[in-house]
């Protein structure tokens, strides 16, 4: 019977042996193992009461509820977010954008670290890009902002753009209240990247810096006008060493370039300035940049009202988006758009005619 079920035991196969195992198999599931129970979904209240508490694990489960598509945690973080609302507004809110690899991270850090020297509380809102394919993120800001991370005055929370830039700029907008509730005076939103996302975060922000890099050689090229005009300060990053002089130089090419931009909005001229966020050099008088904007913006009145017309946007925001997603989940919609694309990619209907006819449809639908 032996040699039956281990053939290898037979007088020919000598130098083996192979061991008889036990009858009864152990189970594979750990017996030891007990299932661990989802904690139930907190109320709106017991969220608030832990944010305005300044609790960051109740405030970092709020963030989920908003950035969660599921149609009950949206419910209760909008329930919380109203809540909030009343107790936010207090902070100084910071955009901080500029070309891959030009030391935002790096440089998000050590400006954090001087921030927290004088007091207050720090988050930082960082928008990690997704991959188109897979829709999934590094997540991995927090680990680039080593000294930040740990420090006891500080929240890092890293979003997933997920391909959706507008979903994940109001989700952030309603972030920064309930990061302002919480205490947390003074917040950064770093951005994707110089592109279209800067729109965005610059209608959620007091401050837009752009940081920029010198001896790369496409200085001029990095004049983009539409960066430029929404930029209330540009540093220029790895101001050290052999760098130094090009750093100058491109500072001086950046000064000549806003001299021909219209005058800004507060009345205030953007200022253009060298540091080395490695080094950590220059870093006090990049924030005392900062901190004479809040001065000015603030003396002539035009703090209020950016934050009224912000307030506005995000209104309009929210609507489009609501109609937008009413629109495309509309089941005549859904079946109406497959049909009429297969007639507009066969050459039978024009674009305009066939949405159009989706429109109609729509409304219709509606009753209007």
């Amino acid at each position: 019977m032996d040699n039956i079920q281990h053939p290898e035991n037979e007088s020919c196969y000598r130098s083996l042996n192979v061991n008889q195992g036990p009858e009864k198999q152990p189970p594979v599931v750990n017996p030891y193992l007990t299932r661990v129970r989802r904690k139930p979904l907190p109320s709106a209240g017991e969220l608030v009461e832990g944010i305005l508490k300044g609790d960051v694990t109740v405030l970092s489960r709020a963030v989920t509820l908003i950035e969660s598509l599921n149609p009950q945690h949206q419910a209760v973080a909008q329930e919380v977010i109203e809540k909030c609302l009343p107790y936010s507004g207090n902070s100084r809110r910071i955009g901080i954008t500029g070309v891959p690899g030009a030391g935002k991270s790096t440089s998000i850090d050590v400006f954090g670290l001087h921030v927290l020297r004088d007091g207050g509380r720090l988050a930082v809102l960082a928008i990690d890009p997704s991959s188109e394919r897979t829709k999934g993120s590094i997540l991995g800001d927090k680990t680039r902002m080593e000294k930040l991370s740990q420090h006891p005055s500080a929240f890092i929370r890293p979003s997933p753009s997920a391909g959706s830039l507008g979903g994940v700029a109001r989700k952030t907008r309603e972030t920064i209240v309930l990061c302002e509730a919480a205490g947390f005076d003074n917040i950064f939103v770093e951005t994707v990247g110089v592109g279209q996302s800067e729109t965005a975060v610059h209608s959620m922000v007091d401050f837009f810096l752009l940081i920029q890099l010198a001896g790369t050689g496409d200085e001029l090229q990095g004049i983009k006008r539409g960066i430029m005009e929404m930029a209330d300060g540009i540093v220029i990053n790895k101001a050290d060493g052999d760098n130094i002089d090009r750093a100058r130089l491109a500072q001086a090419q950046f000064r000549s370039a806003l001299h021909l931009f219209p005058p800004t909005a507060s009345g205030w001229q953007p200022e253009v300035l060298t540091y080395s966020g490695y080094f950590e050099l220059g870093i006090p008088e990049v924030w005392d940049m900062i901190d004479r904007y809040f001065a000015f913006v603030k003396a002539n009145g035009y703090f209020e009202r950016r934050r009224l017309e912000q307030a506005r946007y995000w209104m309009y925001e929210t609507i489009n988006e609501k109609l937008r997603d009413h629109f495309y989940s509309n089941p005549v919609v859904e079946k109406m758009l497959a049909e009429k694309e297969e007639r507009v990619l066969a050459n039978l209907q024009s674009s305009f005619t066939a949405a159009r006819d989706v429109l109609d449809a729509y409304f219709k639908e509606l009753k209007i």
